[in-house]
């Protein structure tokens, strides 16, 4: 099966299947399944736009809008993650995921599907190690703070895919596993990116919650985004007893999707020749939301997940067989996800452009028909509920900690004290933005919608690579790598158990709460979207 893997589309929908359009007709190639590592930016309407964390004057309606009304359609099956530049009150529709437009379809927060036998999981956002801990609690009209927050990744998520004991053939994030530019040609990448210098000699770029990830789950890719640069790596994985048979993951990050980029990777990825052409449920990760449904919060009450760690009566939430039996028996054996794609948005109109619409909070029947079927809490609706009580202000209220699961724990210290998602670096591409937003308002909406031909582009053919069989880096430019990082540390083992003792000191973002005696350096990219603190 040949898979077509995507980083940041940017709204860019147009270009992105054209390209796959001009692959078959030059290279007779069709792929069978595309795979986007968020900033999809799926925004419909003008609403849509002002919920997007960029400053206005990169707000562009693009062309998501055409497939949501159905004017398009996706000539092949997309399946997405969420980054840091969407339009969040879209995607917080859909917490455990469903379709944005026919035929391209939403994770989740995080989720696992399947499509022709193969496990495709994925986790949205970035790392930030102050919202970390705490519940999905915002909701439109977001604030200053709470446009930003609704993208950052929680612990929920990650305990909910560390329970997965299934093997995994693809994974997504958006932001890189912590530590995996030590698995391949770094010399290259900083020659690049001469500004990550900084983070990667002090292992502090990337997500940690990635990288523990990445450690407990071994797929056999991983595909990710966010730092707009293509970088191959091969990570070996250690076993945990001698009948264990030895792991590997390919992993590949992906530049942004502009003319002229290798924006475009075709993987060839084995698959089971008998199962059909739709997009399935995952029986195990269903019976993991199911096993975890009582650990949802929607507070900004921070506390830790379940450990074996004396505090709580239950940490273990995996999936027995029965579990999973017990899910293929609900669903009559039939996997398939339903094509239950409804508007619930206005779709932008050229010809009426509406600059002062307003984002409202809406419950998507696709979810209200998803928690129904497998018992699940509807994590908008309790939200709303709260809301409606006015137990706090109307974007975030708290419930009391009472309605909190017991199993949980708002005492203990976070598992992660660094704050890093991308980079802090001093970026000589990127133009500054103001530290305390200034005219770069994100409450008002300025927008500029692309017209309703978009500019044609001459596509070169370096958009697209077709990847071979393995993706691994060449072994002279892994061992250049590898045997740098042994010189300098004794180890790439050592290197790690350091870093995790010296992170905090070395870290120059600040601390949880974002204080810092040293002077942040802030990225200054526009092709990124860089916001205040975001992609540091």
């Amino acid at each position: 099966m040949k898979v077509a893997v995507a980083g940041c589309c940017h709204g860019a929908l147009d270009k992105m299947y054209e390209t796959l359009e001009l692959l078959q007709r030059r290279h007779n190639v069709r792929p069978d399944l595309l795979l986007c590592c968020g900033d999809f930016q799926a925004v419909r309407n003008e609403a849509d736009l002002r919920c997007m964390a960029v400053p206005a004057k990169y707000r562009h309606m693009q062309t998501f809008y055409r497939y949501y009304s159905g004017e398009k359609k996706a000539p092949v099956l997309t399946v997405f993650i969420g980054g840091n530049h969407e339009a969040s009150n879209h995607l917080q529709e859909l917490p455990y995921g469903g379709w944005v437009a026919p035929n391209i379809y939403y994770l989740g927060y995080a989720g696992v599907v399947r499509f022709r036998g193969v496990r495709i999981g994925g986790i949205s956002g970035i790392f930030k190690s102050h919202d970390y801990r705490k519940g999905h609690f915002e909701c439109p009209p977001y604030n200053q703070q709470t446009i930003r927050s609704a993208y950052h990744v929680r612990n929920i998520e990650v305990f909910k895919l560390k329970q997965l004991k299934r093997p995994i053939d693809i994974f997504m994030s958006h932001d890189w596993p912590r530590s995996i530019y030590h698995y391949g040609n770094k010399k290259q990448l900083l020659k690049m990116k001469s500004f990550f210098r900084q983070e990667v000699e002090s292992n502090t770029l990337g997500s940690p919650a990635a990288s523990e990830l990445l450690q407990h789950l071994k797929p056999t890719y991983w595909f990710s985004a966010h730092l707009h640069v293509k970088f191959a790596a091969f990570m070996q994985h250690e076993t945990n007893s001698k009948e264990e048979l030895p792991k590997a993951t390919k992993f590949l990050a992906l530049d942004k999707c502009l003319p002229h980029r290798d924006f475009l990777q075709i993987i060839d990825v084995e698959h089971d020749p008998n199962a059909g052409d739709s997009l399935e449920y995952d029986p195990e990760w269903i019976a993991v939301l199911k096993a975890t449904n009582g650990l949802v919060n929607v507070t900004q009450s921070s506390w830790n997940m379940p450990e074996k760690n004396g505090l709580h009566a239950k940490w273990d939430y995996s999936a027995t067989e029965e579990a999973i039996k017990e899910v293929l028996e609900e669903l009559n054996h039939d996997l398939k996800i339903p094509c239950n794609f409804t508007l619930t948005a206005a779709c932008y109109d050229p010809s009426k452009p509406q600059k002062n619409m307003d984002p409202v909070h809406t419950i998507n029947p696709q979810t209200t028909e998803f928690c129904a079927q497998f018992g699940l809490t509807d994590i908008n609706d309790r939200i709303q509920q709260a809301k409606e009580e006015g137990s706090g202000r109307g974007e975030c209220e708290e419930e009391d900690e009472e309605e909190m699961d017991s199993t949980g724990s708002a005492e203990e210290p976070s598992e992660y004290h660094t704050d890093n998602s991308g980079l802090s670096s001093f970026n000589p591409d990127e133009i500054m933005l103001d530290e305390e937003g200034g005219d770069e308002d994100l409450s008002t909406c300025s927008v500029d919608p692309s017209p309703d031909h978009p500019p044609e582009f001459s596509t070169s053919f370096s958009d697209i690579r077709i990847m071979p069989d393995s993706m691994a880096v060449s072994s002279d430019d892994a061992m250049d790598s590898n045997n740098e990082e042994l010189e300098k540390s004794g180890g790439s083992k050592q290197v790690e158990e350091k870093s995790s003792t010296e992170r905090s000191l070395k870290r120059i973002g600040g601390d949880e709460n974002g204080n810092s005696g040293v002077k942040k350096i802030k990225r200054r990219n526009q092709v990124i979207y860089a916001t205040e603190d975001e992609d540091k």
